[in-house]
């Protein structure tokens, strides 16, 4: 393994006289990478995680476990009960604590966010009464996205699919960016061994470019005052502490200082021109994978939107005014008697449309969605409560997972067997688990459950049970 890092990655690493080389291309050759998990502090953790696990310093959710169990076989996995995320990135967390942005609700944004590690992180950290907008360029991870955020089971979160431009729309709008820019991937050499064959300085140069080309395009929805932070899963200097360089240069942006612990083993950094303070993590000095991390507070208005985004802008306003929208938001007729049947606290939520798909979402969010409706291509928002059917509504999998339904919806027990079937999406033995759970099975919609994981849906009818567990979440190998 040690061969095939690149050379010229290790000559710039070691140029730092300070650097120990030895030790990281010994780490480099390690087989025992670990593994961490961030547990669902929504939902409950499950026990037998606990026992064979230690914290990860850095984050209050965090947990190492001893050995890599074979998640596609864990129901609480399934259910959203923790995510399987690398320690290192798990950091985010003390910007939120350390800069008390957890203690009032925040306009959040997490501009490239698939598979969602971070957003589930800022779900969990920011306010309860924040709102998020996870986004993701790439369609074909934008899906991956939106499950892991229905997984997690919160309610005050979008789920977007735009170029970063399409964030210029909206003016000093958001109170938090995260910006976890694709970058060259050094950092994860040890778990993708195609990013060391992918890796070279044309590719670090090109990523810098993509990165500037990113954070230039969108910033300007950053508010005055607001916090952003830059992340990047690289060692390379160029998209770290010079990015933090042309970040001060290109905006109005001040850089922030968090505090470390010694035995964290993170290493503080500076930006060579504007001694910016960034956070890099390398392998031989703690219990996580290559990240780096740098905080920025903006002054004022900074850099205002680019021409190009304002007129890509207006034909959205031509084509759909305002009131027009409004009129046909109101034609639609929303069913609120599905939000009293499935919602904990229905009088506290708002009804609209997404194609088919009725939704839900916080009173307090209804303004800053419409505004988000008007400007971006939106995948998920809120909770999805289903399809409405003439008198029915077959309820969405979101529900099964979510924080916000009602406890007292009709639950049918499962073995680890039958919910492992479940999630196969097998048919379901009907006698069996009338007999399981002692009771004649009610007919209608009823929620899957094993221990405390609620997995999703069934439909109990005359003599059969309907699996409703979404067919591109089913298990399909082992």
């Amino acid at each position: 393994m040690s061969n095939k890092i690149p050379p010229a990655l290790v000559r710039k690493l070691g140029a730092d006289p300070l650097f120990d080389v030895d030790g990281f291309m010994r780490s480099q050759e390690s087989k025992n990478t670990p593994t961490a998990i961030r547990l669902n502090p929504g939902k409950k953790t499950p026990e037998h995680l606990n026992r064979e696990s230690h914290h990860v310093p850095w984050c209050s959710s965090g947990i190492y476990l001893h050995k890599r169990p074979l998640f596609t076989l864990d129901p609480y996995f399934h259910a959203g009960h923790y995510y399987v995320q690398e320690a290192s990135s798990m950091f985010l967390e003390q910007v939120i604590t350390q800069l008390k942005l957890d203690e009032k609700p925040l306009l959040a944004l997490d501009l490239c966010a698939a598979p969602g590690g971070k957003s589930t992180l800022l779900q969990s950290a920011l306010h309860a009464d924040s709102l998020l907008v996870s986004n993701e360029l790439i369609k074909s991870r934008v899906n991956t996205l939106e499950d892991n955020m229905i997984r997690w089971g919160y309610a005050n979160s979008v789920v977007t699919n735009n170029d970063p431009s399409a964030f210029s729309r909206l003016p000093h709008f958001f109170d938090l960016m995260l910006v976890d820019a694709p970058c060259s991937g050094s950092g994860m050499f040890r778990k993708e061994k195609q990013a060391v064959e992918a890796w070279s300085e044309a590719a670090v140069k090109l990523c810098r470019e993509r990165q500037q080309r990113i954070l230039a395009q969108s910033i300007a929805c950053l508010k005055p005052g607001g916090i952003l932070i830059y992340s990047t899963c690289s060692y390379s200097e160029e998209e770290n502490e010079q990015m933090s360089d042309w970040l001060i240069q290109y905006d109005d942006l001040d850089p922030i200082a968090l505090a470390l612990e010694d035995e964290w083993g993170v290493e503080q950094t500076y930006s060579p021109l504007e001694k910016a303070p960034g956070y890099r993590f390398y392998p031989h000095r703690l219990q996580g994978e290559g990240f780096f991390l740098a905080v920025f507070r903006r002054r004022s208005a900074g850099m205002e939107p680019n021409t190009a985004a304002t007129l890509t802008a207006a034909p959205l306003l031509k084509k759909k005014s305002v009131k027009n929208k409004k009129q046909k938001e109101e034609a639609l007729h929303i069913p609120t008697e599905f939000f009293q049947k499935y919602l904990l606290h229905p009088e506290e939520y708002q009804g609209f449309y997404l194609g088919k798909y009725l939704y839900a979402i916080d009173q307090r969010h209804k303004d800053s969605l419409y505004t988000l409706k008007k400007m971006l291509y939106i995948i998920h928002a809120g909770l999805c409560l289903g399809t409405p059917l003439r008198d029915d509504l077959i309820p969405h999998h979101a529900i099964a997972l979510s924080r916000i339904r009602r406890p007292d919806l009709p639950v049918l027990r499962v073995n680890l067997e039958q919910a492992l079937n479940y999630l196969r999406k097998s048919n379901l033995d009907q006698q069996a688990l009338s007999a399981a759970n002692q009771q004649v099975l009610t007919k209608g919609w009823v929620l899957i459950q094993y221990e405390h994981a609620t997995l999703g849906w069934v439909k109990v009818l005359d003599g059969r049970i309907n699996n409703y567990y979404p067919k591109d979440w089913r298990i399909v190998h082992l």
